[in-house]
């Protein structure tokens, strides 16, 4: 089990048994809330399926896109980034949807990874629960976890993001919550958000 991170806290990955850290990947994963009853549908109060969509933001050192991946663009133009898929429901055990990175591939002037997530279909996370992202070594190791334990009104999350460190890479919880429904509503305020 790795490190369970707290909001705005950084620390240094490192592969599980020492090494280099070649490839990584981002877990996410959710479940629908309760619905508290016929009155709890009535009111909005969740339950079933939820369509949550996870997202990887390439940004430069002056903090300027490269390139997205996401339902919509399930590969990084470079090919160091593979979206697993979208999940449209929630159901099951473990990570709903998996981003993987191959850290080694990676467009050499890529500074910040910023991973989000964000309702396409416009629920909010009044409807979810037990939501989590986490960190993966090529190993199947867990390095960091983060529980995205903020229910509201929001549609988004901006959830972490990794920046690379001469050789190495840190991760950053962030857990700002958003209205955007796409990644492209997220790219601005994750910009404004990394290395600060």
């Amino acid at each position: 089990m790795g490190i369970t991170l707290e909001k705005k806290q950084t620390i240094t990955l490192e592969k599980k048994g020492g090494g280099t850290l070649r490839k990584i990947s981002m877990g996410l994963g959710w479940d629908a809330a309760s619905s508290g009853g016929f009155f709890g549908k009535l009111l909005g109060g969740g339950g079933g399926e939820i369509d949550l969509d996870a997202s990887c933001i390439v940004l430069d050192q002056n903090k300027s896109e490269i390139d997205s991946v996401w339902f919509g663009q399930l590969n990084s133009k470079d090919r160091s980034i593979k979206h697993s898929g979208d999940n449209r429901t929630g159901d099951g055990d473990g990570d709903d949807e998996t981003i993987y990175v191959d850290l080694e591939q990676l467009y050499p002037q890529a500074k910040y990874l910023v991973f989000t997530v964000n309702s396409f279909t416009g629920q909010n996370f009044n409807s979810v629960k037990n939501a989590y992202c986490r960190i993966v070594d090529d190993g199947k190791n867990e390095l960091a976890r983060f529980n995205l334990s903020d229910q509201g009104s929001h549609t988004g999350l901006i959830m972490a993001y990794l920046t690379r460190n001469g050789a190495g890479w840190q991760v950053t919880a962030v857990g700002e919550k958003t209205s955007g429904r796409s990644v492209r509503d997220l790219v601005p305020q994750a910009a404004t958000l990394v290395g600060a």
